[in-house]
């Protein structure tokens, strides 16, 4: 995975951010929106892209086009390395592969120990009974 390359791949579109902001909100296109079409990007393999498709499947449009919006700061510039390392973010999340566990065999020592726990716990119920008397 190259990042610049995946970088030179986005989309950004601005456009006017919602919400409260008195008169400047009316004139300044602030919000940045990314878009990142994953079926037609060069810097991922098609196994990548596939693993994509499966972990951050929630968040891809039926096209597989992921779609960010970001509209927390009033600058644009701000704005749009907020959204890129969002994307960034999601990206390595998407492409982590955890380790298989191995399965171990349980310690020798370990049962030796367990049977002699459970020997000692037999013989203290075992003295705590009445004496057989015949």
């Amino acid at each position: 995975m190259d990042i610049d390359k995946i970088i030179s791949e986005l989309s950004f579109k601005a456009v006017r951010s919602s919400g409260a902001g008195g008169q400047n909100v009316n004139k300044v296109s602030s919000k940045v929106v990314l878009t990142f079409n994953l079926n037609t990007s060069q810097a991922l393999s098609e196994e990548e892209k596939l693993l994509l498709q499966t972990n951050i499947a929630a968040r891809l449009t039926s096209e597989n086009i992921l779609v960010l919006n970001c509209d927390e700061d009033r600058s644009q510039l701000k704005n749009k390395d907020i959204v890129i390392k969002r994307f960034l973010e999601i990206i390595k999340k998407g492409l982590y592969v955890p380790k298989v566990r191995k399965a171990t065999k349980v310690p020798k020592a370990v049962i030796k120990k367990r049977i002699k726990d459970k020997k000692n716990i037999s013989d203290l119920k075992q003295s705590r009974r009445k004496p057989n008397v015949d």
